[in-house]
């Protein structure tokens, strides 16, 4: 809720940004190589009957250290798993020694009285027989860059700890295994017996300030599955999806900045949407529109104070400047995110450049008015308390469309080729109106309730005789193309048409034919043209978006398709990792998840496909909530 770490199957945390989701990474692996920073805790194989010990000289005080066979193990876990409804990770080993378990987690600050300081936790845990192991840490400063000065602090007390120091930043390790340093790497070599537990802690602090305390592993672990557990039992969805659905609830609950309720799109940089290609973004900042969405799912399922605290990061990054709205902000609200490329990480398996920052951020993309009206309307009909300045805030954004909606945009998919009079944009705008119509008549909120009343009427004239192929039967990307967009699928969705209009069903069965895969899945739009011309401004290809077809999914159960629509849904369910997680994109020719992880945007319509498959029965759920009895 502050930051995040992955770890890979062989027990390596390759990536983690200390100490916000957005700031520089200490262990950059993931982009790289080892030499770009990791900690491995696993089974150390081959192994010595007895470890060599770490040996002093006596006159000169050096440490004699013994070989290290290995940078370090890199084992597969055979099991890997959530502890329950929590992001407790378990991962576990069987060698010819025994087996051993490693916990992973991170507790949350305010339980640990630290906010200001983020950890991780590693617990390695004897299940049978007795396992060599090691725990090999090396830490880069600023994405695998920077060498820190890594020493020893002895302690008053007895024994040591170990700290990696650069520039403003510091790392204490602190274990209950020796420590040596080999090669600008950190070593603890050990062996775990049935029944020990051996805890191992990683802990921030700004360099300036004194060493941080020393974490109690147990007692941090207790609380962080109290609170994974009684946060998760104010779901409210208790259908027969609901192991799928509380893993990406926990998810979006993990990408919320905590501090400010800022929620991020997802916790990494550039993993790629085409593997070994340019589509690299950084993704770690507030898009209004993924956040919104969030939101809608977190509202519908009984999380309403993360609303409340999404509501108040609006209201302060808006700063009462809606003319200037940006798509995206930093998770504190910050406006200027400048993209650069880091040149020294070779990429994820080759897939350059990697960027930080994002130069989307200066987009106009009208449809952000259509999703941010459509959570604040959400979150009024669900009965979040009434906030003036919401609602102010709301009439300001309409005034500013209602000048502007003729303008072509970017759109959803941020394209960087020409501005276009993208139809979803326009429906989103419609949306805005729309919501912003129901407050007024709903709530003491004042506004030109006739004009804005034409305005909706205009903006809806206009998308179906400028959007609409009238030959094809469907809608099309933009005024006056042929292409088609899986974006289009949301017009049933937010109720601009009925689903059961013969120009909806036309645009589904259109994505259908033209933009799934073999498998059934749904590309966003073609990257290229009929002359294979790239149409978007950037080379390559890029997989299935899996937001799109949870879409499809649903549109399918809105048109009485029920059973088509529930197995897509299971289909794009088996596509989750092994602990639930889901990227951006489906690569269909290399069979794998591709783009930034875990992804908010993939998540989101997990939810939101659950819920209308289990309340369908061969209806479909209706977008708009009844308002509520005062």
């Amino acid at each position: 809720m502050q930051t995040a770490a992955l770890v890979s199957r062989d027990g390596a945390v390759d990536w983690l940004c200390l100490p916000r989701f957005d700031s520089p990474a200490v262990f950059a692996g993931l982009l790289g190589t080892d030499e770009h920073g990791f900690w491995r805790i696993g089974p150390a194989e081959p192994v010595p009957t007895e470890p060599a010990p770490v040996t002093q000289d006596a006159d000169t005080g050096e440490f004699r250290v013994p070989p290290v066979t290995a940078a370090a193990p890199a084992l597969p876990a055979d099991r890997r798993r959530y502890r329950g409804d929590s992001l407790i990770l378990e991962q576990e080993w069987d060698t010819q020694g025994g087996s051993v378990r490693v916990i992973d987690f991170m507790p949350p600050r305010h339980l640990m009285g630290t906010p200001d300081v983020p950890q991780m936790i590693r617990i390695v845990e004897g299940l049978d027989g007795r396992v060599r192991m090691r725990s090999a840490v090396r830490m880069r400063f600023s994405y695998g860059r920077v060498v820190p000065w890594v020493h020893r602090v002895e302690q008053a007390e007895g024994g040591h700890r170990t700290v990696a120091v650069a520039g403003p930043d510091s790392v204490w390790l602190d274990g209950e295994a020796e420590t040596y340093g080999r090669d600008l790497t950190t070593y603890a070599d050990f062996t775990i017996a049935k029944g020990e537990r051996i805890a191992f802690a990683l802990t921030w602090q700004a360099s300036h300030l004194p060493a941080p305390e020393v974490a109690d592993a147990e007692e941090a672990l207790d609380s962080t599955e109290e609170f994974w557990r009684d946060w998760v039992g104010h779901c409210t969805y208790q259908g027969p999806y609901r192991e799928a659905v509380i893993r990406s609830l926990i998810t979006l609950k993990a990408l919320t900045y905590a501090p400010t309720g800022g929620i991020v799109a997802a916790p990494t940089t550039s993993l790629p949407e085409d593997l070994g290609g340019e589509r690299n973004w950084d993704y770690r900042y507030t898009w209004l529109r993924d956040a919104a969405i969030t939101l809608s799912s977190l509202l519908r399922t009984g999380y309403r104070e993360e609303a409340r605290a999404w509501r108040e990061w609006l209201l302060r990054a808006v700063a009462g400047d809606p003319e200037n709205l940006q798509i995206m902000y930093g998770i504190a609200g910050e406006r200027e995110l400048t993209e650069s490329e880091l040149d020294w990480l070779p990429g994820y398996e080759n897939s350059t450049p990697v960027r930080v920052g994002n130069g989307a951020a200066g987009q106009l993309q009208l449809d952000v008015y259509g999703e941010v009206v459509e959570a604040l309307h959400l979150a009024h009909m669900t009965g979040l308390v009434r906030n003036d300045h919401a609602h102010q805030l709301q009439l300001k954004l309409i005034t500013y469309l209602e000048k502007h909606w003729r303008e072509p945009d970017e759109g959803i998919w941020e394209v960087r080729g020409p501005r276009r009079h993208f139809v979803h944009s326009k429906v989103m705008a419609w949306v805005a109106v729309d919501r912003t119509i129901k407050l007024i008549e709903q709530t003491p909120a004042e506004g030109p309730l006739e004009r804005w009343k034409e305005l909706r009427d205009e903006i809806h004239r206009d998308v179906c005789e400028r959007g609409y192929d009238k030959d094809r039967n469907t809608f099309t990307q933009y005024y006056g193309g042929r292409e088609l967009d899986a974006s289009l699928l949301l017009i049933p969705q937010v109720g601009f048409l009925p689903p059961d209009d013969k120009r909806v069903i036309g645009t589904i069965e259109a994505i259908q034919r033209e933009l799934s895969t073999e498998d059934g899945f749904v590309l966003r739009y073609p990257t290229h043209d009929e002359q294979g011309n790239n149409v978007d401004g950037l080379s390559g290809h890029e997989g299935a978006f899996l937001a799109c077809s949870f879409w499809l999914a649903d549109d399918l159960a809105m048109i009485g398709r029920v059973g088509e629509a529930r197995e897509l849904f299971d289909k794009l369910l088996s596509l989750r990792n092994d602990v639930g997680l889901l990227a951006e994109e489906w690569d269909p020719r290399a069979k794998r998840q591709v783009g930034n992880f875990p992804q908010a945007f993939s998540h989101v319509p997990l939810i939101d496909t659950a819920l209308r498959l289990t309340a369908c029965g061969g209806a479909y759920l209706s977008t708009q909530p009844e308002a509520p009895t005062m």
